[in-house]
């Protein structure tokens, strides 16, 4: 059982330092390039969110990061210092009246790339499951 660690103010250009967390995890781990994909993006949409979203782009708040490798899974979460928000009613992005808004959809990408999504702490707190074969 493996787990790593990472935290960063709430800072656009932080995202890199998650990318090369994430590049360090596929050398590690030894992650196909399919599953690394889908990690770098709903990873990515996670973060950004917890940042502009969950934190407001306040410097000041951190966003924490933590990867969890165990077996044939590997789980990350993605916790924020902000209020949360209610994961239960967001808008169909899909939908024909969503279609050109520019909002809703990282959460929508995480949905479809991560094996499972669950939302702790009033959705401070999201964890992504990737089932690696």
């Amino acid at each position: 059982m493996n787990t790593i660690r990472i935290q960063i103010p709430s800072l656009s250009e932080n995202v890199r330092m998650i990318e090369s967390f994430i590049d360090n995890a596929k050398e590690r781990f030894h992650l196909n390039d399919d599953i690394y994909g889908n990690i770098m993006i709903a990873v990515t949409e996670a973060v950004n969110n917890a940042i502009h979203h969950g934190n407001e782009s306040d410097p000041n708040k951190n966003v924490f990061l933590t990867l969890f490798l165990d077996q044939n899974i590997i789980r990350f979460t993605i916790k924020d210092e902000g209020p949360g928000f209610d994961f239960t009613t967001l808008p169909d992005p899909t939908a024909p009246e969503n279609i050109d808004k520019p909002g809703g959809r990282g959460i929508f990408l995480m949905k479809n790339l991560s094996d499972e999504v669950h939302f702790d702490d009033n959705g401070k707190i999201v964890k992504l499951t990737f089932y690696m074969n």
